[in-house]
């Protein structure tokens, strides 16, 4: 029976503080509700309520209604030293209580509160993305010892350290795969929803799950340095930074504040004088003019907008590191694409084979293969992917010759494999030029096989165009934004690169300062250009771009470097991250415009005395929740 008694009332605590979580983190709505309740109240039954217990309890609805922003003003007011509107509304709301509009004065708070607690909704909903990525983070992981494994901190895993996951579990840390093969959902790193399989020596990453074979890894990045942790750390980042917009605006608030109680003052005594209006009027219309002067709509106009557009772009794996980075991308004239990593794989691949005619394919490509195998050279990692051997190939005296390529012998046979150094110029050229199918190589990087000093065969390898790389610059070029390539590979290799996927200008042979001379010259004739590259040697170039754009799997340089992060690396991003920035700039201006428009009508109708205290603030207090709405769109499109 004790221990009954004792589970019933472990969960109704745990009920108890799940509640109150819950009733806090919607404080200011329930607040703005309740007092909106009293409002209504005292209105059915103003007639059966006494004067004392009708201002008591519109009081009461000030209180609970006004709090939260009473605070803020007065906070920040003290902590900047400067006016803010949340103080311009609390003393509009008082006005017109001291001249007997208290239903009125009510009715400001309950909007006022209203509006703030949709604006708080926003900045909520904008931090999903960052908060479900910090839920996603493990907090343990099963280090493996000599006697078995223990269940560690994260936190305490170092570099080196191998560690055990279970089917069905999140990887706990950056790592390679040392045994085991496994399908993961990286999902939560690349946004791509289908599983992909990872084996013995690829990569995996802290927060991804290990969907179906158990498997050891070793710890190559420290909990603090994973990929996972940059992107939590980047999308804190972008919703702290603001925009010029809004950084314009909060300068603006306070002296536009100062400016409206110096009329308003003036509105006090002025017209008594000037229009022979009562005072009774004169001080009434000061009230209104009090709340329709109010910027509340024209301060709301930009934030939850730009928190939208980085929440939205976060859902799309556009990682902006700030809101000024969303609001200038949308500006940019021109765009430089690194090559290497960037534009391509970074990886060579065979795209042609010429083979001499008296040569049977099948007798040398097997030893191909297995003299390839003894390089880790890249080259010879894709000739290697492109031949396959089944056979025991015995190889002796292998050399390798750095720049040139490499040297072994089969039985009695001499094999070379390399470039026209290694093989000879003369030689080099007489091949090809006895091949007519050799002058669509133009570009590509030639390896040359030789058998006892005769050229036997030639691979033509060239790194691959991504797929998308393609559609990514038509699309760009649709918008009217000139397209670069700055890379340090050759003539050759860059015109052929930038002809398959459509960019109009390129520069070859750049060395990272070049690169730095090359931004700068664009920037001189488009004002706005961004960066797009993978590498160490691109931060320089990523820094001196008006909005630089690294790779997801690019370098730590790059990524810390950059404005913008394509978390999947995948390029056809960057239009998406443009039109997000149209967009969010669109409702911006959209917000603002309405936002003048409405307080200079409201102004007007109150000097033609058309418009009374309670119309004045629904007209108010309505634009601000409007420009709300219209900045939470971009969650959904």
């Amino acid at each position: 029976m004790s221990t009954y008694i004792k589970f019933i009332t472990n969960k109704a605590s745990l009920l108890s503080v799940k509640d109150f979580s819950l009733l806090r983190k919607h404080s200011e709505l329930i607040a703005a509700m309740i007092s909106g309740a009293i409002i209504l109240f005292t209105w059915i039954l103003h007639d059966f309520l006494s004067d004392w217990l009708f201002i008591t309890l519109l009081l009461s609805s000030f209180v609970i209604g006004g709090y939260a922003k009473a605070r803020e003003g007065i906070t920040e007011t003290v902590r900047d030293r400067k006016l803010n509107v949340e103080l311009l509304m609390i003393i509009a709301a008082v006005g017109a209580a001291s001249i007997g509009y208290w239903t009125e004065g009510a009715i400001l708070i309950f909007i006022f509160a209203l509006s703030g607690a949709l604006e708080t909704y926003t900045e909520e909903n904008s931090q999903k993305e960052l908060k479900a990525l910090i839920k996603l983070q493990p907090e343990s992981a099963h280090l493996l010892l000599p006697e078995g494994y223990r269940t560690v901190a994260v936190s305490k895993l170092a570099i080196g350290d191998k560690i055990f996951i279970k089917a069905g579990e999140k990887i706990p840390a950056d790592g390679m795969i040392l045994e085991g093969q496994t399908i993961v959902d990286e999902s939560t790193i690349t946004g791509e929803s289908l599983p992909v399989t990872r084996s013995i020596n690829e990569d995996v990453y802290a927060g991804t799950i290990n969907l179906n074979g158990s498997i050891i890894v070793e710890i190559t990045k420290l909990a603090s340095e994973t990929l996972f942790q940059k992107i939590i750390h980047l999308v804190q980042q972008a919703q702290s930074e603001k925009s010029p917009s809004q950084t314009f605006i909060e300068k603006f608030e306070s002296t536009y504040v100062k400016t409206v109680l110096l009329v308003v003052t003036l509105m006090m005594f002025l017209p008594h004088f000037l229009f022979n209006w009562t005072w009774q009027d004169t001080i009434y219309r000061a009230m209104i003019l009090l709340v329709v002067a109010s910027p509340c709509a024209l301060v709301a106009s930009i934030m939850p907008a730009t928190l939208s557009a980085i929440s939205n772009g976060a859902k799309k794996g556009v990682l902006f590191k700030g809101g000024a980075h969303v609001e200038a991308i949308g500006n940019i004239k021109a765009i430089a694409f690194d090559k290497t990593g960037t534009l391509t794989y970074g990886k060579p691949a065979v795209t042609d084979v010429i083979f001499r005619e008296d040569i049977n394919q099948q007798d040398v490509i097997p030893i191909i293969h297995e003299i390839e195998r003894q390089s880790n050279h890249p080259i010879a990692d894709a000739i290697t992917q492109w031949s396959t051997n089944q056979n025991t190939i015995h190889l002796s005296n292998v050399v390798h010759i750095d720049g040139k390529g490499i040297e072994a012998y089969h039985r009695d046979d001499y094999w070379q494999i390399g470039n026209s150094l290694l093989i000879g110029d003369h030689k080099a050229e007489d091949f090809l030029r006895n091949h007519s199918q050799s002058k669509d190589m133009f570009g590509k990087t030639l390896v040359y096989v030789a058998k006892n000093e005769a050229i036997i065969a030639m691979f033509a390898l060239e790194d691959q165009l991504r797929e998308e790389a393609i559609k990514a610059i038509k699309s760009l070029n649709q918008l009217g934004i000139q397209t670069v390539m700055l890379t340090g590979d050759n003539e050759e290799t860059a015109k052929s690169i930038t002809s398959q996927a459509g960019i109009k200008h390129y520069k070859a042979n750049c060395l990272p300062s070049d690169k730095v001379a090359e931004l700068e010259r664009l920037s001189s004739a488009y004002e706005n250009v961004a960066m797009i590259g993978d590498g160490v040697n691109d931060a320089p170039a990523l820094a001196t771009a008006d909005i630089g754009i690294a790779m997801g799997t690019g370098s730590d340089v790059a990524l810390e470097t950059a404005d913008i992060v394509l978390v999947k690396s995948d390029l056809p991003k960057i239009v998406e991250a443009i039109k997000v920035s149209h967009k969010m700039n669109r409702i911006i201006k959209q917000n603002i415009a309405f936002s003048i428009l409405v307080i200079l009508c409201l102004i007007a109708s109150n000097f033609m005395q058309v418009i009374d205290l309670p119309l004045g603030v629904i007209g108010h207090e309505g634009s601000t929740i409007l420009v709300i709405l219209n900045g939470l769109r971009l969650l959904r499109s």
